[in-house]
């Protein structure tokens, strides 16, 4: 499994950006091994954080070649005042079983940590 963390400072949107986010959802949901994302915005509202994950790097890198995600990438300064991107492979996920999350509990109950 991989994330791919889309960090960014949101500057302004217009109708444009929203047709384009829209198509830009559609097609990663419509990619094989596409998992989910989830979404954080900091306290202070300045920076925002978009985590996709995907089954495996093939399905991120198809996704990432979709022509309408180039086409917003090409225009990222009409709508964002800077971005980060972060890819990582997820080794373990773990938790206490007690929210849902798109990563697998992975905890080992004999670990002595109730799941």
């Amino acid at each position: 499994m991989y994330c791919a963390a889309f960090i960014f400072e949101p500057g302004t949107y217009d109708e444009r950006f929203h047709a384009l986010d829209a198509l830009i959802e559609e097609a990663a949901l419509a990619t094989p091994g596409y998992l989910g994302a989830e979404t954080w915005r900091s306290p202070d509202g300045t920076r925002n954080n978009a985590t996709y994950f995907w089954d495996n790097l093939e399905a991120l890198r198809t996704f990432s070649a979709h022509p309408k995600h180039l086409e917003a990438k090409r225009q990222y300064t009409e709508w964002y005042k800077g971005f980060h991107i972060v890819i990582s492979q997820v080794l373990r996920s773990y938790g206490d079983g007690k929210i849902e999350h798109i990563t697998p509990n992975q905890r080992d109950r004999s670990e002595g940590v109730p799941a």
